[in-house]
């Protein structure tokens, strides 16, 4: 059925190359699913800094240049991804996950939601950016931010490591030809693929900036 989907799939963008992903219209590609979990519609992710951004998904940082060679004609930014926002879950969902779970004896999800957007430019990606607010409540994500880019098509990702699902959409422009921020899409890909679970949420709150609620991260850290 998967095949059949595909070859449909594929004879709609023959103009395409079979190893594009696949793009939709924003009105049509998939949002973020809940479940039977309608309180975590309440739930809240914020913009992340780029530096919480590698760090969720144990990529080198900036200054690592073996990984980044390819931007350094094309960005003035030391920023590895210059063209991709992250939305990471707040201090008051990790605590509210941890809470829902106790209050329904162990039957409330015990997962939260990452959300990337990987832009074809970062001229995109900024423009976008001034119009989105730096936190959103989970169950505005599809409606503001998803549906909100008319005129836009997306691939969607998705990946569940432990209590913690990752949704990834690559944004481009409707009719553009293929996508030009491909390498920084595989490469993020990659790494998702290649994380390991996440057993704990409070393991979010070791991040940078977030605020320390009952983890101690460790005092010789090099900034």
């Amino acid at each position: 059925m998967e095949e059949k989907e595909k070859k449909k799939q594929k004879h709609k963008n023959s103009n395409k190359s079979s190893s594009d992903p696949t793009f939709k219209p924003s009105s049509d590609v998939k949002g973020l699913r809940f479940g039977g979990q309608f309180i975590v519609k309440s739930f809240t992710v914020r913009r992340a800094s780029p530096l919480e951004f590698l760090r969720l998904l144990a990529l080198p940082p900036p200054n690592a240049h073996h990984y980044q060679h390819h931007h350094h004609n094309q960005h003035s930014s030391s920023q590895p991804f210059p063209s991709t926002t992250a939305f990471l879950p707040t201090n008051f969902t990790i605590l509210a996950h941890h809470a829902w779970h106790t209050l329904t004896l162990g039957l409330g999800t015990k997962k939260s939601k990452v959300i990337l957007f990987v832009f074809e430019s970062q001229s995109m990606k900024s423009s976008v950016d001034r119009i989105w607010p730096p936190e959103i409540p989970l169950g505005e994500v599809n409606r503001k931010l998803i549906r909100g880019l008319t005129g836009s098509e997306m691939a969607r990702f998705k990946f569940r490591k432990g209590c913690i699902t990752f949704y990834v959409y690559a944004v481009r422009q409707v009719g553009s030809p293929g996508f030009s921020c491909a390498d920084d899409l595989r490469t993020i890909l990659q790494s998702v693929v290649a994380l390991k679970d996440f057993l704990d949420h409070t393991a979010m709150l070791a991040l940078p900036s977030q605020k320390s609620i009952s983890f101690s991260p460790p005092v010789a850290m090099a900034h």
